[in-house]
């Protein structure tokens, strides 16, 4: 059994280069260093350093030992975290999501959903799967299934997107709109949408967008302006959006009827935690708008 201590020393001098700034990194005598490192070569029972007068660096064998200790040091690392995320969601279930619309109808569904339920901020997730795997959330909801043996899907529903238009411009007077209709406009959008920036940049040719952190901040800017902004079937869920947003306003609400404006929702989740996420895909699925 080698120490973390020892791996970590290695490690170290192989980062560093000299047994000065070994010890100076891990806030730790030379002496000791030099001890650890005789220790491990004692326990591996190989030459790790080539001793000279005045320097001393890894041999071959050492470079590898140095390699080979920083990926069992990583492995304890996410080996320990691994068991203190289960052992948190034993108590805790964890939600997140790659896009807000599952994480704001669930936040106005709270008094119907298990009491430690917890949401985390919508925020991008680059290894949903791993994030499953690891245990530090329970429950994810993506644009899109995650494929792993080990996780079970299920869609919720469609995320659908339409537009407030002022009513005195020409495309208002059409029962939708397509993307290529709103070329070269200017929108006020929310910073934290998830998919939907990249879908509404990518379709709508020659636009300009100003991203917006504070909701409050975007409805005033809608209430005394007559940019268009976007909106889902999911936005009468939201309860950061103040009235004015919406009241007296001279726009129209048209659907766009590209097929990019529909998004599917889906659940994932370790099929081995079915039966605690269960709850709440049931009561998220039967309260989903459907247009």
């Amino acid at each position: 059994m080698l120490d973390n201590y020892l791996l970590q020393e290695l490690v170290t001098f192989a980062q560093t280069g000299t047994l000065a700034k070994t010890a100076a990194t891990l806030n730790v005598t030379q002496p000791t260093v030099t001890r650890g490192m005789q220790k491990l070569e004692t326990d591996l029972g190989v030459q790790l350093f080539d001793r000279q007068p005045n320097r001393i660096r890894l041999t071959a064998t050492g470079k590898l030992a140095a390699r080979e200790a920083a990926k069992l040091l990583q492995a304890n690392h996410d080996t320990a975290i691994r068991i203190q995320n289960f052992d948190r969601n034993q108590r805790v279930l964890k939600v997140a999501a790659t896009l807000p619309g599952p994480m704001i109808v669930l936040q106005s569904l709270k008094d119907q959903l298990p009491a430690n339920l917890q949401l985390a901020p919508v925020a991008s997730l680059p290894e949903p799967v791993e994030s499953l795997r690891n245990h530090a959330y329970t429950l994810v909801f993506t644009n899109h299934p995650l494929t792993a043996t080990d996780i079970t899907n299920q869609l919720i529903g469609t995320e659908n997107l339409a537009i407030h238009l002022n009513k005195f411009m020409y495309q208002a007077n059409q029962s939708t709109v397509t993307f290529a209709d709103l070329a070269g406009l200017s929108f006020v959008v929310p910073v934290d949408i998830g998919p939907w920036r990249a879908i509404i940049q990518d379709n709508i040719p020659d636009a300009k967008f100003f991203y917006q952190k504070e909701r409050e901040a975007l409805a005033e800017i809608t209430k005394f302006s007559d940019f268009p902004y976007f909106a889902t079937n999911v936005s009468p869920f939201d309860p950061t959006l103040p009235l004015e947003a919406t009241v007296n306003d001279n726009r129209r609400l048209l659907p766009i009827s590209d097929a990019a404006a529909h998004m599917s929702i889906y659940a994932n989740y370790l099929t081995a935690a079915t039966s605690r996420v269960t709850p709440v895909i049931t009561t998220l699925r039967a309260s989903w708008p459907e247009t």
